[in-house]
């Protein structure tokens, strides 16, 4: 059973005002996971894992120290509390650090509404040693699968509570079940790997073990033969496996943080164009059987759904208390917070208009260039957004799938490569990032 957060919480805040601080929040995550991988038929590793995490913030006038444990025992509270407090007394003053204000904060909201939580049976160790050896099983099936590398089932659960000074309180839980596979084609220098995987807040809705098995083995067997393509400059489909890359890059673009350093390619680009004018970047933290859902931040505040990109114009940025009071704006609640550190701003559910074509339809657009299924490295500027990546995937003539390519590098800008993004309508609803393969026209690939 998990154990009493709100009260531990509540004594964290107690200790902390025993201790002289001024205000305090505190944060208490109780979890449990289970892991089983499978290799070459047999059981490789079983893990679990059990774990409370309990973090203290104090305030002492404009300083501010963050302490952290795993022992919830009252004398370690009271130990906690006295250390932030010192430490906080010899910290620079920062203007930005501070609790939201009581009237900010979000109201009582049942966490439940949006079904994070599998009430079924705890799967047992048996029965993911099980999934997972089906899926390993259904990967070797597939003819030209050498080995599978790993096959893996876990489960999760994962409490967490959240009280501060100013009067919030709340608390939230989350299941979690994951099954993966990576399969191996070819032997020697010829070998090729792909995977395939699926994570769900409900065991009912996570796909079929060997589905998911075959899945990887036939994306490694398609693999095989790879070559260098052709140096030039190509039309790429991003498949939308790693398609939310090239969004992430945005989102990290307009994160506070890098907006109020100073160090962002998008500095400039508040209320320009951004992305097509037909399209539509949204972050809705209230999507049930979403990992990334939340009724609160990590500071209190209501979330609610908003465009950061709306009709191809860039609408804002994502902000916590901190960063918003540098650059003299609202917080966007967008506040995370882990045990460790204090609050930063990140964001969460993110969907981007869908297409009307398929993934096919894209291919057979570019005529010829380069759909990528695999990426690796990364080199963007932060400042000027030039881009630089390790790619694997296909060559595409005709519009048609040529053969399997790898060890290529592609460029280019990104402001003008999501300016002329052009995407499909395959995105999987279920996930957090909402985002289909995306067709960027002209960039530069160097390969043979």
């Amino acid at each position: 059973m998990p154990r009493d957060l709100a009260a531990l919480t509540d004594a964290m805040l107690t200790a902390a005002r025993r201790a002289g601080a001024e205000a305090a929040d505190a944060v208490a995550i109780d979890s449990t996971a289970t892991g089983i991988e499978v290799r070459g038929g047999r059981l490789e590793q079983a893990e679990r894992a059990e774990s409370l995490d309990i973090g203290l913030r104090v305030f002492v006038g404009l300083r501010q120290a963050i302490v952290s444990s795993s022992d919830a025992r009252a004398p370690t509270l009271a130990a906690m509390a006295e250390r932030a407090v010192a430490m906080a007394r010899e910290a620079p003053q920062d203007v930005t650090c501070g609790l939201a204000d009581p009237d900010a904060l979000s109201r009582a909201r049942d966490a439940t509404a949006l079904d994070l939580w599998d009430d079924s049976p705890e799967p047992d160790a048996a029965s993911l040693e099980q999934a997972a050896r089906a899926a390993e099983q259904a990967a070797l099936d597939v003819p030209g699968v050498a080995q599978c590398q790993s096959a893996e089932a876990s489960h999760s659960r994962r409490h967490v509570h959240l009280a501060a000074t100013n009067g919030f309180a709340a608390g939230s839980r989350r299941t979690e079940h994951s099954l993966s596979a990576t399969a191996i084609s070819g032997t020697g220098t010829a070998m090729q790997r792909d995977w395939d995987h699926d994570s769900r807040i409900h065991r009912a809705d996570l796909r079929d073990p060997a589905a998911i098995g075959r899945r990887a083995g036939e994306r490694a067997v398609a693999q095989q033969g790879a070559t260098r393509p052709p140096t030039g400059t190509w039309p790429v489909v991003f498949d939308e496996r790693i398609a939310g890359s090239l969004i992430s890059h945005l989102t990290s673009a307009i994160n506070g943080q890098a907006i109020a350093r100073g160090q962002s390619w998008l500095l400039q680009a508040l209320h320009q164009p951004v992305l097509p004018d037909h399209l539509t970047l949204t972050e809705d933290p209230h999507r049930p059987r979403v990992a990334g859902s939340r009724f609160w931040d990590g500071e209190g505040l209501p979330t609610a759904r908003r465009d950061l990109v709306q009709a191809g114009v860039l609408t804002g940025w994502t902000l916590d208390l901190a960063t918003g009071r540098k650059l003299g704006l609202p917080s966007t609640a967008n506040a995370a917070r882990s045990v460790g550190s204090p609050p930063s701003p990140t964001v969460s559910n993110v969907a981007l208009t869908a297409g009307r074509q398929t993934l096919a339809d894209l291919i057979g657009a570019m005529g010829e260039g380069l759909y990528i299924t695999g990426l690796i490295g990364s080199t963007i500027n932060p400042n000027t957004g030039d881009y630089s990546r390790g790619a694997s995937g296909f060559w595409v003539r005709g519009g048609q799938i040529s053969h399997p390519v790898q060890e290529c590098t592609i460029a280019g800008s990104l402001p003008a490569m999501l300016r002329r993004i052009v995407p499909a309508n395959d995105a999987r609803p279920h996930l957090g990032w909402v985002i289909p393969s995306l067709l960027v026209d002209g960039m530069v690939i160097a390969g043979a």
